[in-house]
């Protein structure tokens, strides 16, 4: 069973979840193991506390959890948004966010001294941990265009092969919420000005609005989770 309201860091107390938590590790195994767009079965295993693991004709995977939506406000640099709003609002935010449905894989594996795609996205200024952004930029590989995370893909070029095109790694991860039906476009919260300039939020209305919009694609994709879990 998946409880898409389950909180992952009351369980590991003052832990990293995406590291500690067996829970959440489970449901990326239940959820994630399931028929690629060609048909062949991604089945995933356990093999370490944090890691899961695919090996078939397909290839060799090592993934691991990441808490995806960033929600800036503990950022010291954001004490000048962050003290003009309730702490409880604030709290609520991260409550939601570190649900399951803001919480993605990736492959965990580094290749030479290069980034993952978890420490890429999260150290490009350009993305500032980003899940919108990050997808837009997955969007754009699959399109073969350039984007601050090109290179760091292409080092994975045999995970995104899987998925054969953006809407099949979309509807794979049950992403559907974060793009147009027809999968042309990310649903990209403010600000951004197409990777001129930093994403982050200047000022409190530019917060509130990114803010709603990530609470809006949490609470939907659990929704879609939840729905796809009742047929396995």
């Amino acid at each position: 069973m998946i409880d898409v309201s389950f909180d992952f860091q009351n369980e590991v107390g003052g832990k990293d979840s995406d590291r500690y938590s067996p829970t959440l590790q489970e449901y990326h195994r239940i959820l994630w193991s399931k028929p690629l767009p060609n048909g062949n079965i991604f089945k995933l295993d356990k093999i370490s506390q944090n890691r899961l693991h695919h090996k078939s004709n397909l290839g060799e995977f090592y993934l691991s959890s990441d808490r995806a939506i960033t929600s800036f406000w503990k950022r010291k640099s954001f004490e000048h948004i962050t003290s003009k709003l309730p702490l409880d609002q604030l709290k609520q935010y991260d409550q939601i966010t570190d649900t399951i449905g803001g919480i993605v894989i990736w492959p965990s594996n580094r290749v030479g001294t290069r980034q993952t795609i978890n420490g890429a996205r999260g150290f490009n200024r350009m993305i500032s941990d980003r899940l919108d952004l990050t997808i837009e930029c997955i969007r754009l590989y699959y399109l073969g265009q350039s984007s601050p995370l090109t290179e760091t893909f292409e080092l994975y070029s045999d995970f995104f092969d899987l998925f054969d095109n953006f809407e099949g790694y979309i509807k794979f991860f049950l992403l559907q919420d974060a793009v147009t039906e027809d999968f042309n476009e990310v649903k990209i919260a403010k600000p951004f000005d197409n990777f001129k300039s930093s994403p982050v939020p200047r000022n409190v209305e530019e917060f509130l609005q990114y803010k709603d919009k990530t609470i809006e694609f949490v609470k939907l994709r659990n929704r879609r989770i939840e729905n796809y879990a009742k047929t396995l």
